[in-house]
């Protein structure tokens, strides 16, 4: 998993289960608000907060209006949005009020969402992740189910299943989603006659040719001066490895011997890793390099493929406008061109808390419903940067979008997607990037590698208390 918090300080404070997207929004924070929206808007993987005080029940306003409240972070990119969000739905809907509430995220805010929801205190609507994170807050117990709401058919089935249980589903998607892949210079691809390659063999023998005829081009970019960028080769093979096992994930969190790292079909990230630094594919500078340079080189096409975030192209837009269309996405291609699938991080989602009954609860329908109208999918386009597709055929995305966001689109077209592993699993070992560095060093075999990872999650497994570890 990526990390879910960009909005947080580091791993501690946030409500990930994981710190690769905590270390992105370090990269960017000092950038323009549009940048920082990006991480907002492009991905569900924001952990957001609780209210400072709470609403429930029915009844309206002392000027006759019904009054719900709106959680949501405490940010500049959420505030923003959501003012904008709560002011399109009143001037739709004049007898309702919507009084927004903001709290930092982060575990803190975790927990208290836990115990507001546990105690009835919650707010109308909020805003949260999906995933793993939404399971830890009990839905079945403690949210509306939303299943029988009209815009419930436009979803894809990836983001039903992230904030689906058994019994029902609970959020309506807020934002867009965005992909871990290959990002690629799509003017070095032309030059050398290069097409997108739909296997792993093909990928090497793409790098291979860059190295011999490209220039001096490096063929693959790495930035291990950020570590969390080394987890790509991983964490970005998920879809993949769900399309050889559909059950991989489940299997995984029950501790299945089969679903391990030392296994494949998931040993393939740890194996892809070594095999591109034994090769001499990477730049010279791979252990120095930070993601922000990593981004500048593949945008002036100094490198030619980087694993990377969609998300990332929004520190293209900023400092390197005019090259932002030269850079194209390609989904981290598996041992066989059929299971080759493009892993997505799915958005966040708007739920109704339980408590919320009456008139409010008719009131926080139609807010939801509102986020998922034309009206409230322009709020969304207004909002920043996109860095991949709505995962809600009630959006449409703007004519302006970075081009790479239609290469993913394409493979939402063609069902070829799935949703990284955190949106599936809560287990994630804390060292990954420590491991995929030494890995992608040849500091350490991919063997090796793959065990020490599998180590790392038994205890965190063991830690949440899971059964079967």
């Amino acid at each position: 998993m990526l990390g879910i918090d960009p909005y947080s300080t580091g791993i501690k404070e946030s409500g990930s289960v994981d710190g690769l997207t905590v270390q992105l929004y370090k990269e960017v924070k000092m950038k323009s608000s549009p940048t920082r929206r990006v991480l907002l808007t492009g991905a569900g993987i924001v952990a957001l907060a609780l209210p400072l005080a709470a609403c429930s029940g029915g009844g309206g306003s002392s000027d006759g209006k019904i009054e719900i409240s709106y959680l949501t972070q405490s940010d500049d990119a959420n505030t923003n949005q959501a003012k904008a969000l709560i002011a399109a739905f009143e001037k739709a809907n004049p007898d309702i009020t919507v009084k927004l509430e903001t709290q930092p995220g982060g575990t803190e805010g975790d927990n208290l969402m836990k115990t507001k929801l546990s105690t009835d205190s919650m707010n109308d609507v909020f805003h949260y992740n999906s995933g793993s994170l939404l399971q830890a807050l009990n839905p079945d117990q403690t949210l509306v189910d939303l299943s029988d709401q009209d815009w419930v058919d436009g979803l894809t089935d990836d983001f039903k299943a992230v904030v689906s249980t058994d019994n029902g589903l609970y959020g309506a998607p807020w934002g867009t989603s965005f992909a871990g892949a290959v990002l690629y210079n799509k003017k070095v691809y032309e030059k050398l006659g290069l097409e997108v390659p739909t296997t792993w063999d093909e990928f090497i023998a793409n790098s291979e040719k860059i190295k011999a005829e490209g220039g001096g081009v490096a063929p693959i970019l790495q930035s291990f001066g950020d570590t969390w960028t080394s987890q790509l080769f991983v964490l970005g093979d998920f879809a993949n490895v769900s399309a050889v096992n559909p059950d991989w994930a489940e299997e995984y969190t029950a501790n299945d011997p089969k679903a391990k790292y030392v296994e494949e079909p998931a040993f393939a990230g740890f194996a892809h890793g070594a095999e591109v630094f034994e090769k001499g594919l990477l730049n010279e500078d791979f252990a120095s390099m930070t993601n922000a340079q990593a981004m500048g080189a593949l945008a002036t096409g100094a490198g030619a493929q980087y694993p990377m975030l969609s998300a990332t192209i929004s520190a293209v837009q900023q400092d390197y406008p005019d090259n932002v269309n030269d850079i194209g996405v390609f989904a981290l291609p598996a041992a066989d061109a059929a299971d080759t699938s493009i892993t997505m991080w799915q958005p966040n989602a708007i739920y109704i808390a339980k408590s919320t009954e009456g008139d409010k609860l008719e009131a926080a329908k139609k807010f939801v419903a509102f986020a998922n109208s034309d009206e409230g999918c322009q709020v969304q386009n207004e909002g920043g940067s996109i860095a991949g597709p709505y995962v809600t055929s009630a959006c449409t995305l703007p004519d302006d979008v970075p081009d790479l966001v239609n290469d993913i689109q394409a493979y939402f077209d063609s069902g070829k997607t799935g949703s990284a592993l955190e949106f599936l699993s809560p287990i994630k070992g804390p060292n990954l990037e420590n491991i995929t560095v030494a890995v992608g060093s040849g500091i350490t075999s991919p063997e090796d590698g793959a065990a020490q990872y599998d180590e790392d999650v038994k205890k965190q497994a063991q830690q949440l208390g899971l059964e079967g570890w």
